[in-house]
């Protein structure tokens, strides 16, 4: 079954890991996709695998989501090349770590700009276009980091908790005119953290305060994505929706 056939889709950051995840899979299922990053590079790869499996499904775009021009730019072309935009997936972020004390105006401003500015600019840019296609389903990316302590990633975490509350607001505004918006929050830093482990003990510990006993694949996180992007989550909008193993509810964390 096609699961978003008819359906074209905006996902950003999607260059690689998660993005990139989720720019195949919708291909796969029947989606046409305007797949965009910063790293042009790294998303024209991707674009060119998914084109060899799924011929003339995907085009690449560089994307700077901090930027209200570029994301004119980015909803022209998928007009352009496909007659609508009927999805918006916001992946694109920043990722840094740094002591609360060290962090400056500007450290703080650009985790905000591309985590925060960046999701709520593109919904601003993107909702005309869903509004002539009928409607439309947003998924804002956010973060566990959010939720439980993060200690080391102050603007990080602010700019994920502004992505929830932007999720409620756009939910509520944007219903009447069939436009769905949900925030996924995925362990995604817990992945990262476990990677960098300094010992295979400490990697070892990281993974048994996970629940599921194993660290989250970018294909899990699309596979949620992908069903809040098609018409099954007709009825959902407004959802706050945690990925993670159930880390974020084990209070036995090392």
């Amino acid at each position: 079954m096609r699961r978003l056939a008819g359906k074209v889709a905006v996902i950003t950051g999607a260059g690689n890991g998660q993005g990139a995840a989720e720019a195949y899979l919708f291909a796969k299922e029947g989606a046409k996709v305007i797949a965009t990053d910063i790293q042009y590079e790294n998303v024209e790869r991707m674009v060119e695998k998914i084109n060899q499996e799924f011929p003339e499904s995907a085009i690449p775009l560089k994307h700077d989501v901090s930027s209200e021009e570029n994301w004119q730019h980015i909803a022209e072309e998928a007009v352009s090349q496909f007659g609508q935009i009927t999805v918006l997936i916001n992946n694109a972020a920043v990722f840094h770590t740094k002591p609360y004390t060290e962090v400056t105006f500007d450290y703080w401003n650009k985790a905000l700009n591309v985590n925060a500015w960046g999701q709520f600019v593109g919904i601003k840019t993107m909702v005309p276009y869903m509004k002539k296609a009928g409607g439309g389903s947003i998924v804002n990316v956010g973060s566990i980091a959010s939720r439980i302590n993060a200690s080391g990633f102050s603007p990080y975490t602010a700019s994920k908790g502004a992505i929830e509350a932007l999720t409620y607001s756009a939910a509520s505004e944007l219903g009447p005119d069939r436009i769905r918006v949900n925030a996924v929050l995925p362990g995604s830093t817990i992945r990262k953290t476990v990677k960098n482990a300094p010992t295979e003990e400490s990697r070892q510990a990281l993974i048994n305060a996970i629940p599921a006993r194993r660290i989250g694949l970018p294909e899990d996180v699309a596979h949620l994505v992908l069903f809040l992007a098609s018409d099954e989550s007709s009825y959902i909008t407004g959802a706050t929706n945690i990925i993670d193993g159930g880390l974020s509810v084990n209070i036995n964390l090392p």
